[in-house]
């Protein structure tokens, strides 16, 4: 009877560092920021139960609202942009030749490299005035110089187009993965059949990516919903809070303003959001599977 119990309580031993770091540092923090969103919190003089004000607060607040409408937009334009692009750079770049190898470490470098030297180069490239690099492009296009970053009116979408950028390749290597694994033979079949490429990739492509596409609509709409770094380097919110996400504003009233409880209510609807998704992802694939088993 000792044998059993030995096996069992092994791997928790290998276990507990892990699990001891995780409590201090993540399952604990997590808990304090719950207690702290239902309190006014005042360091040195006590915290002050203010139930659900601070969630009210949130829900209410233009300035909270304006910044969930632009998390939101970021998330449905990061999202779809770099699930396509990823998903076009994954068919472009699929194949066993060596060359591809190369050239697909190339185009994945913008997700290994760090957010700050991308940021400046960004900026750099968005430079508004008429021979900014970005700009002379439009003006071969005859289009006329664009503010880019400094303009209320094309300051999200340029670090949208800079989220699609980075956010692409990482969704080109999950593709990549995917396609491995498609049969061949159904491709030859189909191209038996008479149909072209583009049948071939809707008919056959597509449908062998779907479990790869749910994958991936969690991981990049996670990801463009804790949107942080991008918007900090590049606006910071501005101009005129323009481009003003929750992470940026949450950041904003905890450490610059000193609301802490605010703050941490408004991580608590973002946290919601993020597991809300998640959930809602995981049981339509479910479904799907359901159907798909009668």
């Amino acid at each position: 009877m000792q044998r059993p119990r030995r096996g069992w309580l092994t791997p928790w031993l290998f276990l507990a560092p892990a699990l001891l770091l995780f409590a201090l540092f993540k399952f604990l923090p997590m808990w304090r920021a719950i207690e702290m969103s239902f309190h006014e919190v005042r360091p040195y003089l006590g915290d002050r139960w203010v139930g659900g004000d601070n969630y009210r607060q949130v829900v209410t607040d233009e300035a909270f609202l304006d910044a969930i409408g632009h998390t939101v937009v970021l998330a449905i334009g990061q999202t779809g942009g770099s699930v396509v692009l990823g998903l076009v750079l994954a068919l472009l770049l699929e194949g066993t030749a060596r060359r591809l190898w190369i050239v697909r470490t190339a185009v994945f470098l913008p997700t290994v490299t760090a957010m700050a030297v991308v940021a400046e180069v960004w900026r750099i490239l968005y430079h508004p005035a008429a021979d900014g690099t970005v700009n002379t492009l439009l003006g071969w296009l005859g289009v006329g110089p664009s503010q880019f970053l400094n303009s209320p009116d094309s300051a999200l979408w340029s670090v949208m187009a800079v989220g699609v950028w980075r956010g692409a390749p990482y969704d080109m290597m999950i593709f990549l993965a995917a396609l491995a694994g498609v049969d061949r033979t159904l491709y030859e079949a189909a191209a038996a059949d008479g149909a072209g490429v583009l049948r071939r990739v809707w008919h056959v492509t597509l449908p062998a990516l779907r479990p790869a596409f749910a994958i991936l609509f969690t991981l990049a709409a996670i990801r463009s919903l804790r949107v942080f770094t991008e918007i900090f380097l590049l606006t910071n919110g501005g101009p005129n809070g323009s481009t003003e996400v929750l992470m940026t504003l949450i950041y904003k009233l905890g450490l610059e303003r000193n609301e802490l409880g605010v703050a941490a209510a408004g991580s608590m609807v973002l946290l919601a959001a993020s597991v809300t998704l998640t959930l809602a992802v995981r049981l339509s694939r479910a479904g799907r599977g359901k159907e798909v088993a009668r």
